[in-house]
């Protein structure tokens, strides 16, 4: 039962840390008449806030998988506050980018991947649901904070506001203490089996003479093993669905991070009024969380869990579209259908990234994987806002920051599209070859093999047997 405390854990770590994240863009304006910047300039603030978490997140699942969840989350709640409070006392734009932009993001890149792992850990039957609810916390977090964040501007200014900030992201620390610890049957299975149990055994025993506090892990494992550890754990680096999963990534963040950063500063430009741009962000989050829950719950059916890779790519190709709509939306009533469809489908396929990282590399290897892939966030989030003010400054409007951005995730989602069609042929096109011969009879010293190849869990595993008694996978 405790696996829902550790979505709600994970629901209040999306808030303080995706939320807070996309309300940073409400102080855009408010950095940029203060400190007197163009666009690009102005921008990088986001990004680096951004950038630093991504670039990060594999710290964080090292620190998750070797110390421990708890700790990290707890260490990454207090580095956010302190960059947010700090931030509070900026006298210049490079002040922002240490402060706001480098330690706030590796704090939150502390608590963001082990958190989501979490949850990965502890469901299996519901997974997307869970997700789905724990995802949620970014566009409830969105929904309430915008509005918030904009009175207390008006109220405090925006140093006030930061500071205010910094005290609420603390809760971080509460949200770590929730992170119990669990041991799964696909950890414990971490001892290469060509070394041998005597091997082991005998490493055991010269480790345990050389025994150090600043390396525990020393104690129980040799060098080989600690070597062959930590390049398993990163083994699925070499798996060509993942390849193609990392590629598809790297557009798909190209795509999505401008808008968060200049749907309010582009609604202003259109004529509407700065309460009305902060609700534009409201409604995105509210949608958000529909998305998140709804899109969770359908793909869990029986009908749909075996395409959630073509919901996936549908979602991120919706949001696409969108973009590439956005420039004509040039007033208030046009911009509220935006921010419903785009927050639905931004909802959807961000509950879907860890689901289908999880289908590609399996459980053991969850943390790891999805901070590879927040760390694949990294450099689109770094580049692309500073990018699109660039070309609004040389330019003088949205139309080809958002034109751009829009192409780059109906690029990420076709990419995926092809890639997953070309493996469920090879995949028809084996289970047409099993049907005319299943068995192949060969003879090699004396022993008889079997070849035989089946579909187990929509993947295709070869089962190669040498003689009676021995078995491995292939």
């Amino acid at each position: 039962g405790w696996g829902w405390m550790i979505v709600a854990g994970c629901f209040l770590v999306t808030i303080c840390t995706r939320a807070v994240t996309r309300c940073i863009s409400i102080f855009f304006v408010e950095f940029q008449a203060y400190f007197g910047q163009d666009y690009a300039r102005t921008a990088w603030i986001h990004s680096i806030v951004d950038c630093a978490t991504m670039l990060c997140a594999p710290l964080g699942s090292l620190i998750s998988n070797h110390v421990s969840c708890q700790v990290g989350i707890m260490l990454g709640g207090l580095l956010a506050s302190t960059g947010l409070i700090l931030s509070s006392f900026a006298t210049s734009l490079e002040h922002l980018y240490l402060s706001l932009g480098v330690l706030t993001g590796l704090g939150f890149a502390l608590c963001y991947s082990p958190a989501i792992a979490m949850v990965g850990k502890y469901f299996n039957k519901k997974k997307a649901l869970a997700y789905g609810i724990a995802m949620s916390g970014s566009g409830i977090g969105t929904f309430i904070l915008a509005p918030v964040v904009q009175l207390l501007i008006e109220q405090f200014s925006w140093r006030g506001a930061l500071l205010i900030l910094g005290g609420f992201v603390l809760n971080l620390c509460v949200c770590g203490a929730l992170m119990r610890p669990i041991a799964l049957k696909e950890d414990c299975k971490t001892a290469p089996e060509f070394l041998g149990q005597d091997y082991v055994l005998e490493a055991r025993k010269r480790d345990l003479k050389r025994m150090s506090i600043c390396s525990p892990l020393i104690k129980a494992w040799s060098h080989e093993c600690l070597c062959y550890c930590s390049w398993k754990e990163y083994d699925f680096l070499l798996m060509p669905g993942f390849m193609v999963l990392a590629v598809s990534v790297l557009f798909m963040a190209y795509g999505c991070s401008p808008l968060f950063v200049y749907l309010v500063p582009y609604a202003l430009s259109v004529g509407v009024s700065h309460h009305q741009a902060a609700f534009l962000m409201s409604i995105l989050g509210v949608i958000d969380i529909i998305g998140n829950i709804t899109f969770g719950w359908l793909t869990d059916r029986r009908c749909l869990k075996k395409h959630r890779h073509f919901c996936y790519l549908f979602a991120v190709g919706m949001d696409g579209l969108c973009c590439l709509f956005l420039p004509v939306l040039q007033n208030f009533p046009l911009l509220v259908p935006f921010s419903f469809t785009f927050g639905y489908f931004d909802g959807a396929y961000v509950t879907l990234i860890p689901v289908v990282t999880a289908d590609v590399v399996g459980t053991s290897s969850l943390s790891s994987a999805l901070g590879v892939v927040c760390f694949l966030h990294a450099i689109p989030y770094l580049v692309s806002p500073p990018v699109a003010g660039w070309l609004v400054d040389t330019t003088g409007s949205y139309t080809a920051s958002f034109l751009l951005c829009g192409f780059s995730m109906i690029f990420s989602s076709m990419l995926l599209c092809f890639a997953t069609l070309a493996k469920k042929i090879k995949r028809t096109h084996l289970q047409s070859l099993t049907n005319t011969g299943t068995k192949q009879h060969i003879w090699t010293n004396g022993a008889i093999a079997y070849s035989v190849t089946a579909e187990l869990d929509q993947k295709d595993v070869e089962f190669l047997a040498v003689d009676t008694n021995s078995y491995s996978n292939r």
